[in-house]
């Protein structure tokens, strides 16, 4: 018997990676949002309180806006999905918020707009803005619902809104920028299409 010598080629199959699903909050998009999450509440418990103090209290990071901002735009749900993203968000945000309860009205709202922003601006020639846009647009009505709150228990003491809208602001900006940074490496490494 002879052995045939002559050399296999053989094709590379080409690298697959398991990627979320976009318009579906399944498992996959459930677990990216639990690891983001995560990732956001020890940020808020680490780095958000040090930029906090080093700040002096004008810029108060809200990791977990940045991580559900960040699943919307990956997962792309439709506005009752966002609504349950923005519901398990403020519930992780109940063991460090400072108003128990209002997040779930400020998040909820702020995920469904967050959604509809990114259905519809992902679909234009704007996409590229849309991380950035959406995200402070989000981060800011969520602070914004937060203060009303706020002020409505305080019998609307203008002095909240003068303390807390630049913080709401400055807020918004530092989200914007990180969604802005992150977006892209991340999209690229789950190898999603816009």
């Amino acid at each position: 018997m002879t052995e045939n010598t002559t050399p296999r080629t053989t094709t590379a199959q080409p690298r697959t990676v398991a990627s979320v699903d976009r318009g579906k909050l399944d498992i996959k998009a459930l677990v990216l949002l639990a690891v983001l999450l995560a990732a956001g509440f020890i940020l808020n418990f680490t780095l958000g309180r040090a930029i906090g103090a080093v700040s002096g209290g004008m810029i108060s990071p809200e990791f977990i806006i940045s991580a559900f901002c960040l699943t919307i735009l990956i997962v792309r749900p439709n506005l009752l999905q966002a609504l349950v993203i923005g519901l398990v968000s403020a519930a992780v945000i109940q063991l460090t918020t400072t108003l128990p309860g209002a997040d779930f009205v400020a998040e909820g709202i702020a995920a469904v707009l967050m959604a509809a922003i990114v259905n519809a601006g992902m679909k234009t020639g704007a996409k590229g803005v849309v991380p950035v846009a959406g995200t402070f647009v989000c981060t800011f009505v969520s602070g914004f619902i937060f203060m009303v709150i706020r002020m409505a228990l305080m019998q609307f003491d203008m002095a909240i809104a003068a303390a807390m809208l630049p913080v709401v602001a400055l807020t918004a900006v530092f989200n914007a920028i990180l969604v802005g940074a992150l977006y892209l490496p991340i999209k690229h490494a789950l190898k999603l299409a816009d």
